[in-house]
């Protein structure tokens, strides 16, 4: 599959009509298509990749393909949803439009018209995720550190068209054979895409003076993270101990910065961020599932994980959650050129200097914008 492609979700429990669709996309749109046949399925393979389309019929086993719209928003609300149906009442017109549906056609409607309505979409929907998509770095000390802490978080970045960055510092000869874990690595990062650097630092002697901060350094310099993901200083191995030693240093001029909880997190670990990952815990299983080495870990089993993340949703309104401690987090509210001095009561002189006839009043300039952290 090209990562150029545009893909595309078909939603359609008729075999011909699915086929018509999937066909037309394929070959007359050069479109990736998957096909689901339930609502639930189509969930499924939007939780596990990013998709650019969803062409759905509106009559379907179970809930309907409008009843699901709210679930598909949640799960990436830049999905553009075309509606394909032969049931094309007032009622249902009317339905799709309340609950956003990008697109209403009623069958029967030509190949040429589906590609051209689903390539507009999928056009208008890259450009979209390439204005707000984020560049993600995940650093681990060992192999599947990272997507013990985050793999969910990591799962729902993916469904919304981030970069994926793991960065894991060790080969973790430790805990089984490095080349084994390294494979085992490679396949848990081709779950979300992810890009996987990983180096060679001695297992269990990881040191912040001894070349990890530079290494760290450089892999920052390489992605230009918009937010990282890292170990807790509120835990007993000394690896992940160095390691968020080492990743504030070298990541303090990203914006965002969060630290994961690992299973040698000590009582000390308070988050103060919470996730909502729902629906995404069963991709980061299949992330850890990748490490075969490593099943014998109680902290590894689904039992475990899915647990974890329903006793993390008490602190949520989400049924499932991965905690977060926030180390820094930077947010621009506003340009100093946008921003306009109003007086505190009306009828009251707000104390800024009158500005020249036909010139706004500016608040005090603050460089790029005014960020909260």
């Amino acid at each position: 599959m090209s990562d150029d492609r545009f893909r595309a979700l078909v939603l359609e429990d008729d075999p011909d009509a699915a086929e018509f669709l999937r066909i037309a996309l394929e070959r007359y749109g050069g479109m990736d298509v998957d096909v689901a046949g339930e609502a639930d399925a189509a969930l499924r393979l939007l939780r596990s990749a990013p998709y650019d389309v969803l062409v759905s019929d509106i009559q379907l086993p179970g809930r309907s393909g409008l009843e699901i719209i709210p679930d598909v928003r949640a799960t990436d609300p830049t999905l553009p949803i075309m509606i394909v149906t032969a049931y094309g009442t007032v009622n249902h017109a009317v339905q799709a439009l309340r609950e956003a549906a990008d697109e209403f056609l009623v069958k029967p409607v030509t190949a040429s018209r589906v590609v051209e309505r689903a390539t507009d979409l999928a056009q208008r929907a890259r450009r979209e995720r390439q204005a707000t998509r984020q560049r993600v770095l995940a650093v681990g000390a060992h192999p599947d550190d990272v997507e013990i802490g985050v793999g969910a978080t990591l799962a729902a970045h993916a469904a919304s068209g981030d970069e994926l960055v793991i960065l894991t510092l060790s080969g973790g000869a430790v805990g089984g054979i490095a080349e084994a874990r390294h494979e085992e690595a490679l396949a848990a990062a081709g779950v979300v895409g992810a890009r996987l650097v990983h180096l060679d630092f001695p297992d269990t002697h990881l040191d912040p003076a001894d070349g990890l901060i530079t290494a760290i350094e450089d892999v920052v310099a390489d992605v230009v993270p918009d937010r990282v993901y890292t170990h807790s200083a509120h835990d007993r191995h000394q690896d992940h101990r160095a390691v968020n030693s080492a990743v504030q240093i070298a990541a303090r001029r990203v914006p965002s910065l969060w630290s994961f909880q690992s299973p040698s997190a000590t009582v000390a670990f308070a988050p103060n961020r919470f996730v909502d990952v729902d629906g995404f815990v069963e991709t980061k299983l299949r992330m850890l599932a990748a490490y075969v080495s490593q099943a014998h870990r109680e902290y590894m089993q689904p039992d475990v994980v899915r647990a974890t993340a329903r006793y993390w949703a008490r602190f949520s309104p989400a049924r499932e959650v991965e905690p977060l401690e926030t180390v820094r987090a930077s947010e621009t509210v506003g340009h100093g050129s946008a921003v306009r001095a109003r007086p505190a009561v009306d009828g009251q002189d707000s104390g800024a200097p009158e500005a020249p006839e036909g010139v706004d009043a500016l608040a005090p300039d603050r460089g790029s914008g005014a960020a909260a952290s």
